[in-house]
């Protein structure tokens, strides 16, 4: 390590794990999903129940970051978290193909899969944002931290597109074998790629009568006004737009018949585009990072508001436009880079802030955020099943929903656009906040 903290050739390497980790994370949320819905002929409510076990296994976070935190090593956890992926990955795919013949024992493999796969992300993947918090210098933190999410990006866009060229023909056993051959790479690369990347020891280790309990590392973080105030930011934004990658898929297969491939191949649309939407504005802005908040703000404000537009030019392609969903849900990429890359310049900036070695305690609580607010993207594919039945047109449901969603992101523009104006909140504010913090108190308890 550099008196900078890490080379960039090791935030390099660092990203490549979490290229690894969306690679195989694009195949639950985007492939197996559409595979379910589409193929399985399942209710849309299935996948999102299964994407939803994926995310809220990650409320555990921050008592993950907390082991780190006075363990003295992220690497283990790192490794160890791809390994979990790799394996749950093959498992949700196993699943999906013995549903096939048999729905009860097929999805309940696959619930199990989707489970593992979401423990093994949220040990890896706060632990790499942990150790870029802890061992980049300050002013390398928002271009590592831009590098590193891009690279996760590119993971998604890179396996969607291979991915949906090796499942045409789709077979159960040809996805089966897909799934095996992503997650055998995903592992061997983000393994590979650690060797050598951490410090012999990156934090100060207490004496274990010295070691505080994850209860009181918990109440100490959250007692840091900007960190709760960021928790909140984080999962109401991210609750705007949790329902867009179980919903594009199918979408597309209902309005103009596409093959799995075909959908697939879309969602590497969606990801190449926030590629170059976090890579826009990781050039353009050069106070991202929460240098100024201002800053900030207006890339977020921006972001939300096109991928509101973008939303609603998605659900008009459903009139039977396909080349304008391409062009729609590329755009609709673009916008949620910009937003993505903006409120990352700010965790990075603030998770090495406050009292004591928290960094993964407060990426752990920022990343449980997101994925309560993900989880919750299960309501989007209960709207669509609602709305199908009610107007008996599953393309008019996913108009309904893709409009609501819309609708969400301009409630998060004017969030963000007010993001840290006040020292004192609302009222609004503070019942959401209490609310959160109910939640909070029991990752304390089942961290404890």
């Amino acid at each position: 390590m550099t008196p900078q903290g890490l080379a960039w050739t090791q935030i390099a390497r660092l990203g490549l794990v979490q290229t690894a980790l969306g690679a195989v994370v694009v195949l639950m949320t985007a492939t197996i999903n559409r595979v379910m819905v589409i193929e399985l002929a399942l209710p849309a409510l299935v996948p999102g129940f299964l994407v939803a076990t994926f995310h809220g296994v990650q409320i555990l976070r921050p008592a993950w970051g907390f082991r780190s935190d006075v363990g003295g090593r992220r690497t283990p956890w790192i490794v160890g978290g791809m390994a979990a992926l790799a394996l749950g990955g093959v498992t949700a795919a196993l699943g999906t193909a013995l549903a096939t013949d048999s729905r009860l024992a097929g999805l309940t493999l696959a619930a199990l899969g989707f489970f593992v796969v979401g423990a093994g992300a949220g040990a890896a993947g706060t632990n790499v944002l942990a150790t870029l918090a802890a061992c980049v210098a300050p002013q390398r933190r928002a271009a590592a931290a831009t590098l590193v999410w891009t690279m996760m990006i590119f993971g998604f866009a890179l396996t969607a597109p291979l991915a949906g060229h090796f499942l045409d023909p789709y077979s159960p056993t040809r996805l089966v074998e897909v799934a095996g051959a992503v997650a055998t790479l995903a592992f061997a690369l983000a393994a590979v790629a650690m060797r050598g990347v951490e410090p012999a020891r990156t934090i100060p280790a207490p004496a274990p009568h010295q070691r505080p309990k994850f209860r009181d590392a918990f109440a100490q973080t959250w007692s840091e006004p900007q960190a709760r105030r960021f928790t909140l930011f984080i999962f109401v934004s991210m609750l705007a737009y949790s329902a867009e990658e179980l919903l594009i898929e199918p979408f597309a297969g209902f309005a103009f018949g596409w093959t799995p491939g075909a959908t697939t191949r879309l969602a590497g649309l969606l990801h190449g585009g926030t590629l170059v939407g976090m890579l826009v504005v990781a050039l353009a802005a050069s106070a991202i990072g929460g240098r100024r908040l201002g800053d900030l703000n207006r890339w977020t404000v921006a972001g939300c508001v096109a991928s509101a537009c973008a939303l609603a030019a998605v659900a008009t392609s459903g009139l039977g436009y396909p080349d304008a969903l391409r062009v729609a849900v590329l755009a609709l990429g673009i916008a949620n880079g910009v937003y993505a890359a903006a409120a990352i310049g700010a965790m990075m900036g603030l998770a090495g802030k406050g009292e004591g070695s928290r960094e993964g305690v407060r990426m752990g609580l920022w990343g449980a955020a997101q994925a309560m607010a993900m989880g919750a993207g299960v309501v989007g594919a209960a709207l669509v099943d609602i709305a199908r039945l009610a107007t008996g047109s599953a393309l008019a449901a996913y108009v309904f929903v893709f409009a609501a969603e819309a609708l969400a992101f301009v409630i998060s523009a004017t969030l963000a656009a007010h993001l840290g104006e006040r020292a004192q909140p609302s009222r609004a504010e503070i019942v959401a906040s209490r609310r959160v913090e109910t939640v909070a108190s029991g990752i304390a308890a089942q961290g404890s």
